[in-house]
């Protein structure tokens, strides 16, 4: 059942980790699953034939007949969209406007320098810290804990 699970993954066009998304479970069990450590549970089955109702149950479980239920043709089953399949959708904004818009912001940046102002360095004088202690770690895995005197004043 993990190579029919891959299947439908690569049919998808879903990752690992989008297919567990998918499914609403943990993405260490589709993990588990593909890499043998578990077989598939009844809950993950369920979810599988619920949220892709075209993927024909026998096939799933016993590996026989079609991957996809009679009557649905594969071009008709909607998918995850990936880098190759991608050049079907269409864009909201022509690729004319876009080069329009990305030359218009940067030449309002370039517009829009303010002259820089030379202001003096103020220090500002923090609380006084003291060294409570010192400790030196040494490579044979002892150390040393130097704890300054206290001067008197």
């Amino acid at each position: 059942m993990k190579d029919r699970i891959k299947i439908i993954m690569e049919n998808e066009n879903l990752t690992p980790a989008r297919f567990a998304d998918r499914l609403q479970i943990n993405r260490a069990i589709v993990s588990h699953i593909l890499n043998g450590r578990n077989n598939p549970s009844l809950d993950v089955v369920t979810r599988i034939l619920t949220e892709m109702n075209y993927i024909n149950p026998e096939w799933l479980l016993n590996g026989t007949g079609n991957i996809y239920k009679d009557g649905i043709e594969s071009d008709l089953i909607p998918r995850e969209p990936d880098l190759f399949t991608q050049n079907d959708i269409k864009p909201d904004v022509e690729p004319d406007e876009v080069e329009n818009r990305t030359e218009t912001a940067l030449n309002k940046l370039a517009n829009n320098t303010q002259p820089s102002v030379n202001k003096p360095v103020t220090y500002i004088k923090s609380v006084d810290k003291k060294i409570n202690q010192i400790i030196i770690y040494y490579s044979d895995n002892t150390f040393e804990i130097f704890i300054p005197h206290q001067v008197k004043g």
